[in-house]
């Protein structure tokens, strides 16, 4: 082999955690069946200044979303807050150091990095696709624009954006091409953590505000609405009525052990009017949302409110970018730390990388996976490696679906949410054997991708597509030729088979698939 060249068993690119953990499950795997290290190697777009971890790590992604699942059904089946999470992911919170839903952006690299390096994983950073050499239908090593080659057997694909599916001849749509609307995507946000303002005062700032802005008779704080809300009347009302919930009691910040969830736009509107910009994603494209905050050590809040207006094709130029934040993007954020500051906040700190919802699906998956699919409780139990449940979240919303539903009569686009059994064969595609997508940009159809980009449902996928690269690696076969029933086996003889409980909902699943096939 020439100097530049090295060869690997298997690959994988990104550092998204669904897609470092499926390489750690994949070398832990090949040690137990072989008793010896395997070759594996993790592929960073990310700068070597900076730690591995993708959206969560380097875009300080630090409030976690979980499976959530009602009380009555996990008292039913004696499950935890967060029913059963996959054994990897438990083994990866529990390392750095998470209370409850509070991951700190600075352990969770470390933590990543220690359990690579035990399983001996190894790491490239700043790199970037020149070429993707193939065989027939399977790739066999990726040139990089520096000028190295790096050979492969299996390849593991954690992007945002499928950017190693894309250059190797693999089909991806954009937006939400899947409903038709290729050029609507979800938002996309800059995550900022801020210093010196206490949980405590946070509530107070928060409360001051919501008695003022509840107060009909004070003209100043009416006033501010009227300029958060640009004037429109039916904002106007919409914010008022907002400011309380359906008891008629004011809508007050609920703060957890490791968390705030703000439920009121108390904060935004005092933003806004701060900034005498619309509290209107599509109009001014920014806004200050209501918050999800992390609680971290050392008194920081990690807060993910900043919302950014995005088309299809940003979204995939800004994934190629490798996340960075535009100008108009940090120009935002300086008015939004001036503010913070107008409070106490001693320091305001932007992450590095945006954090970026969804940029479109490939297609051809082996079996791709809808909306519809995940309200019939996904997977079939018996070859199933978990259960997952999420609303189909489409935070600040897909812009056109609402008139499109309209138009072919549809009264509502919210559906029940699904409680769903997982499996690998979404992520695995026909067309390219050797290689599968873990990721937002996985083979979702219809509103899966809202429910399916959540890291712990990834986590769950890759680290069966990690178990799944070894049985092919040595059983001289493709990703795609793995069966889930392969990966339950071995789940099972490991001991890190969870529960599985998905939940079909056949009237809400009906319902939702005459949704998506009509309005594609």
């Amino acid at each position: 082999m020439a100097v530049n060249e090295r060869s690997y068993d298997v690959i994988g690119f990104g550092d998204e955690v669904p897609g470092v953990l499926a390489l750690i499950s994949a070398a832990r795997e090949y040690r137990r069946r072989t008793s010896k290290y395997p070759r594996i190697l993790l592929m960073s777009k990310g700068s070597k200044l900076e730690s591995i971890g993708g959206h969560v790590v380097r875009g300080g992604l630090a409030y976690l979303d979980r499976s959530q699942i009602s009380r009555q059904l996990r008292r039913s089946l004696g499950l935890g807050v967060f029913g059963a999470p996959p054994a990897i992911y438990k083994e990866f919170l529990q390392r750095a150091g998470v209370v409850f839903i509070a991951l700190d952006p600075r352990q969770a690299g470390a933590a990543l990095q220690k359990m690579m390096q035990e399983a001996g994983v190894a790491l490239i950073r700043g790199v970037e696709i020149d070429s993707v050499l193939k065989e027939g239908q399977t790739i066999v090593g990726i040139k990089l624009a520096r000028g190295e080659t790096y050979f492969g057997k299996q390849f593991i694909d954690s992007t945002v954006n499928a950017e190693l599916a894309q250059a190797a001849g693999v089909n991806k749509l954009r937006g939400f091409e899947t409903f038709g609307l290729p050029e609507s995507e979800l938002p996309v946000t800059l995550v900022f953590e801020t210093e010196g303002i206490s949980v405590k005062r946070l509530k107070q700032i928060e409360y001051a505000y919501l008695k003022r802005f509840t107060n009909l008779n004070d003209a100043q704080a009416q006033d501010f609405i009227k300029h958060a809300a640009g004037f429109d009347q039916k904002l106007i009302t919409s914010i008022r009525k907002d400011m309380f919930d359906a008891r008629g009691n004011l809508k007050t910040m609920w703060a957890g052990r490791d968390y705030i969830d703000i439920r009121s736009p108390a904060l935004s509107v005092a933003y806004h009017s701060f900034r005498g910009k619309k509290f209107s994603l599509a109009e001014t494209g920014m806004i200050l949302d209501k918050g999800n905050i992390a609680i971290l050590p050392g008194g920081r809040l990690s807060w993910n409110a900043l919302l950014c207006y995005v088309n299809g094709t940003q979204a995939e130029e800004l994934a190629k970018a490798g996340g960075k934040p535009t100008r108009e993007i940090l120009e935002e954020m300086s008015f939004v730390e001036k503010w913070l500051k107008s409070f106490g906040a001693t320091s305001v700190t932007p992450a590095s990388e945006l954090y970026i919802r969804h940029a479109g699906n490939i297609t051809g998956a082996v079996e791709p996976l809808s909306g519809a699919d995940m309200l019939m409780g996904g997977v079939p139990i018996w070859k199933a490696l978990g259960t997952f449940a999420y609303h189909f979240d489409v935070r600040g919303g897909i812009t056109g679906i609402g008139a499109k539903a309209d138009a072919l009569g549809f009264k509502s686009v919210s559906f029940e949410q699904p409680i769903f059994n997982i499996g690998i064969r979404h992520a695995q595609i026909q067309d390219v054997p050797n290689l599968a997508v873990v990721s937002p940009a996985s083979g979702f159809k219809g509103f899966a991708s809202s429910a399916g980009r959540i890291v712990e449902f990834n986590v769950a996928v890759g680290q069966g597509l990690g178990i799944a690269a070894i049985i092919a690696l040595l059983s001289d076969k493709n990703l795609a030729d793995v069966s889930n029933v392969e990966v339950r086996q071995v789940l099972l003889e490991i001991g890190q088979l969870p529960s599985v409980f998905g939940v079909v909902k056949s009237i809400a699943a009906s319902k939702l698939q005459q949704f998506e096939t009509q309005i594609a």
